[in-house]
């Protein structure tokens, strides 16, 4: 080890978790958490058993796309029941800290709850455990970063210049600490004419898709504007949780099936090449 270097913390996987997927972006109100709501309950509509860590404590939006507001239950000593939302196992501070106060916390304070949240959560047997990120490349993300080994991580964009710049920041963050980027998910991609049906590009278009190749990352998939998409949120009522052929839905679950693909990639060159015996 080179002199001066400080050893890197022992990342101990969550017991009975397969996989952990982190879902991140570089600035906020490109759809994020809506994404990683409609990940998670298309991930389950496919067969898989999911649970949904909401760590952007700051702006805890997912119990209200869940359309739930039950309190998780503490078991125990400093043991904790996720909430059953829709099938999917979920925490989150939105469910502990309802109602408009706001949390003001540093640094530590937000180490302390996200800790918490991976490890005194009883997740139970999970294919997956889809988190939640706060905008941005911060403690949270940090912390996660360098208390669990995360399998990899989706990141959610826009088509707009502002969004693609800090898309790269986070490409480059995730790539500094050796977390695997499944790939970027263009969200609000285009605009369907409601009158002729025409593609509009209201933030642009493709430009996700041309800066992950930049970067040699997958393109998950593109996800349009759609009403549809916004009211589910809005309503706690996502459009992925009527399943693949709901309106609205099949881009969402072509997301999804693209990253159980990369998920699926990963975990066979982890395995390495198969020894055939004569």
């Amino acid at each position: 080890m080179p002199a001066g270097s400080v050893p890197e913390p022992e990342k101990t996987p969550i017991p009975g978790v397969k996989n952990l997927v982190a879902v991140a972006s570089g600035k906020g109100g490109v759809g994020k958490t809506t994404v990683a709501v409609n990940l998670a309950l298309a991930l389950l509509r496919l067969g898989h058993k999911v649970g949904l860590l909401d760590a952007d404590v700051y702006g805890p939006n997912v119990p209200l796309m869940l359309g739930t507001d039950e309190a998780p239950r503490a078991v125990g000593e400093r043991r904790i029941i996720p909430v059953n939302a829709m099938g999917v196992r979920l925490i989150s501070m939105g469910l502990l800290n309802p109602g408009d106060r706001p949390m003001i916390w540093r640094g530590p304070m937000l180490h302390s709850v996200v800790q918490q949240f991976l490890r005194s959560v009883e997740w139970g047997e999970l294919d997956h455990l889809i988190v939640d990120l706060p905008p941005g490349t911060g403690d949270v993300q940090l912390t996660l970063i360098q208390t669990v080994p995360v399998t990899g991580a989706v990141i959610v964009t826009t088509p707009s210049v502002v969004a693609l710049a800090d898309v790269r920041k986070a490409i480059e963050m995730f790539r500094q600490v050796n977390v695997e980027v499944l790939g970027v998910v263009e969200n609000m991609s285009t605009l369907a004419c409601p009158h002729c049906g025409q593609a509009i590009d209201v933030f642009g278009h493709g430009d996700g898709a041309r800066t992950a190749q930049e970067y040699g990352v997958p393109v998950l998939g593109e996800i349009e504007i759609d009403p549809r998409i916004r009211i589910g949120g809005d309503t706690g009522k996502p459009v992925a949780a009527g399943g693949e052929d709901a309106p609205g839905a099949g881009s969402v679950f072509a997301v999804a099936r693209a990253v159980i693909a990369r998920l699926e990639t990963l975990s066979a060159a982890a395995a390495g090449p198969s020894i055939q015996i004569d």
